[in-house]
């Protein structure tokens, strides 16, 4: 259980740096159930986007993700944003401004720099339950001839047959696995300006993967994955989302 400080002493909870030198107003609350305001502290041109909080560390609850992505995505249809990690609470303001702000000032900048004028599109694909194993056995002759071989032997009598036919399976799907995955790449990765692969989960996932693009490139993206689909979409589903926080191109993790 986290319990809030005196009510007269607050932690500041810390969303994105931006660059702007005036102070904007936000509509969205902050971050906790008092719902404060949403404001920038600043350092010169560079801003941090904070709200007063009662607590120095948050949960990651639906409610709280909610929260936090709500403010980053207002900030974000005005201002090219740095995200921080999520529960990023400072100990004060003046604390924020040093070592946030001041100290890394270069870092922030280039930063910066390299996210202006881009945004992040996710796209996870995955196989189709019912079709996966069939391609497997159409594709792959010696999973076709163990498999009708074993059809209506007793488990009990072929458990070295299945385990063995388990082994090809799975050999199958990480060569499918690849070479579907490259095949996605080699239609987006032109169209990006930096592309990162994340790990995937679960057997049917094929790419969990990010691109951060021009944003007079997000159309071209759009259609690429709409040929995807259209192309790929009998054996793969593909879930595409943006734009997102640049997360996958912006590690900034503080250490007060």
């Amino acid at each position: 259980m986290l319990e809030p400080r005196d009510s007269e002493a607050q932690y500041v909870y810390v969303y994105c740096v931006i660059r702007c030198k005036e102070q904007p107003e936000f509509t969205s609350l902050g971050m906790g159930e008092r719902g404060d305001a949403v404001y920038t502290v600043h350092e010169g041109d560079l801003a941090a986007v904070v709200s007063n909080s009662p607590v120095d560390a948050y949960e990651a609850r639906r409610r709280n993700m909610m929260a936090h992505t709500a403010v980053l995505e207002e900030v974000m249809s005005s201002f090219t944003i740095l995200p921080l990690r999520f529960s990023t609470v400072g100990p004060d303001v003046d604390v924020i401004k040093r070592k946030l702000l001041a100290e890394r000032r270069s870092e922030l900048l280039g930063l910066w720099r390299e996210m202006d004028g881009r945004l992040e599109l996710g796209l996870k694909a995955f196989w189709h339950e019912d079709t996966l194993f069939q391609g497997l056995v159409d594709e792959n002759p010696r999973i076709r001839a163990l498999r009708d071989a074993l059809a209506g032997k007793p488990a009990e009598e072929t458990h070295a047959e299945r385990m063995k036919l388990g082994e090809l399976v799975e050999v199958a799907m990480k060569q499918r696995r690849k070479r579907d995955s490259e095949l996605i790449l080699s239609r987006l990765r032109p169209l990006a300006h930096s592309v990162a692969v994340n790990d995937d989960y679960g057997e049917r996932m094929v790419l969990n993967a990010a691109f951060l693009v021009d944003n007079d490139a997000e159309a071209r993206v759009d259609e690429a994955v709409q040929q995807l689909d259209a192309d790929l979409g009998q054996r793969l589903m593909f879930k595409y989302v943006g734009s997102v926080p640049p997360y996958n191109f912006v590690k900034l993790v503080m250490h007060w």
